[in-house]
């Protein structure tokens, strides 16, 4: 198998593939010659003298699959650090090659990154992320910096299709604009091929993410990656009456208006061993970790559009793939019903109510379920799960607000996306607006914000 480093001539190599970096890493290969070689990273001075000022000796290794879309974003940010901090070394390790470290670390999910041997973190991590990870008065800076923010005209809290419309429509009035995300691209950075986006034939999530965040740099936009919402407060809960945000980590931010924008995350299962087994073969993204399962029995969880194609992405990849189903019926469009039913290794069972997932303690082993036709319980010997059943709305932090939530959770809203808090807008997938796609995700914050202008306007402010 080959392996290599990348050095300047004289010097030794401080960023190492582990494997063929073809695919999506092809992309991180390039970068490290053209980094290494000296050519100047596409980040800020800040970001980069947080990398030179990081106080560690340390070797990190990412485990990663070609065919992964999160995985090149960190194996270019710890490529990074390690060719601007001397005392860091960073490893690229394709799992399809290295079987036996795979198989001893347990590992069932990529990106997966670790620190001198020590597990520090799975999934899509920026750059920004990772340096906090490694600075510990990452949050207090943060904080201090925030806080002596003056007040915005409109604050966008969320960084999906949603509020980065939002917050371009803003800008383009020439008023004070903020975003608070805590990641620019939202879940479409989770989204593989985006095909139903006007004008746009075929574009991959990631990159259309990376497109959405630069057109927001083209406008005077204060973004304030990495940060999570705990808190909010109506103007007429504040002594300044202006809509108060707080932060997770404790800083506070003020504005006359704010577009709520927070997205949905995967819905999980809430079965125990769920939570036990994450990354240890429950996993939620097929195109990811598929790779991982080569030759091996898999489950499916969700018979609807995203659970039967990746039922089908998963066959040509593992032994046998078994599609379960809640319902009586398969609720993806028939064509992919087709599809999947002319696969010699998928089988589907449906009527169906996962139960437990099953593991020797390391890893996963099978799940259980109950046929709901008889009560009668199952068990399936697999090694992995694919949860597919939908989204939860990002709206947790708003329990006990002002704002009202439905049954669902999701942020109740009239035609002109106000919310019951005054000066309070909502957009996207967090709303109660029907049908959760990227297009109406950009079309609901355009709304938003021009609603939130048009009160300011109407208030006098």
């Amino acid at each position: 198998v080959p392996s290599f480093g990348i050095a300047k001539a004289g010097e030794q190599p401080r960023v190492f593939f582990a494997g063929l970096p073809m695919g999506h890493e092809f992309t991180s290969l390039i970068l490290a010659l053209l980094q290494t070689s000296g050519y100047a990273p596409k980040v800020s001075d800040e970001v980069l003298a947080n990398i030179k000022s990081l106080n560690i000796q340390s070797d990190f290794d990412v485990f990663v699959s070609l065919s992964c879309h999160n995985c090149p974003d960190v194996v270019q940010a710890l490529n990074l650090i390690a060719i601007y901090n001397p005392g860091t070394t960073a490893t690229m390790i394709d799992g399809a090659f290295f079987q036996d470290e795979v198989e001893e670390r347990k590992i069932m999910a990529v990106p997966m990154v670790f620190q001198d041997n020590n597990h520090i973190g799975q999934g899509r991590m920026t750059l920004e992320e990772i340096i906090a990870k490694l600075d510990s008065n990452a949050a207090a800076k943060d904080a201090e910096k925030l806080n002596a923010k003056q007040a915005f005209d409109v604050l966008v809290i969320g960084g999906g299709p949603a509020g980065n419309t939002a917050a371009i429509y803003a800008a383009r009035k020439g008023i004070r604009t903020g975003i608070v995300a805590e990641r620019m691209g939202g879940q479409v950075m989770d989204t593989m091929d985006i095909e139903n986006f006007t004008s746009v034939q075929k574009t991959q999530g990631p990159k259309f993410a990376a497109e959405m965040e630069a057109h927001v740099r083209e406008y005077d936009v204060d973004i304030m990656n990495l940060q999570r919402v705990s808190a909010i407060k109506g103007a007429d809960e504040t002594s300044s009456g202006l809509v108060e945000v707080t932060l997770e980590n404790g800083a506070k931010l003020a504005s006359k208006t704010v577009v709520l924008s927070t997205g949905a995350r995967w819905r999980e299962m809430n079965v125990p061993g769920e939570q036990e087994y994450k990354t240890r073969g429950v996993a939620y993204c097929p195109h990811c970790d598929g790779p991982l399962f080569k030759g091996k029995r898999v489950a499916v969880i969700g018979g609807g559009n995203s659970g039967v194609e990746a039922a089908i992405d998963l066959a040509g990849l593992v032994e046998h793939v078994t599609l379960i189903e809640f319902d009586t019926k398969l609720r993806a469009d028939q064509v992919l019903q087709d599809k999947l039913n002319s696969l010699a290794n998928t089988s589907v069972i449906k009527n169906a109510l996962s139960t437990e997932v099953l593991g020797d303690g390391s890893q996963v082993t099978g799940l259980k379920y109950k046929d709901r036709a008889t009560d009668e319980e199952h068990v399936v010997e697999l090694a992995g799960i694919f949860v597919q059943i939908g989204l939860l709305p990002n709206t947790d932090f708003l329990k006990g607000s002002k704002v009202e939530l439905s049954n669902r959770g999701e942020i109740v809203i009239n035609e002109r996306n106000e919310t019951s808090m005054k000066g309070v807008f909502a957009a996207g997938d967090c709303t109660t607006v029907p049908y959760k796609q990227i297009i109406i995700a950009t079309g609901e914050g355009a709304k938003a914000s021009l609603s939130a202008f048009d009160y300011m306007i109407r208030s006098g402010q």
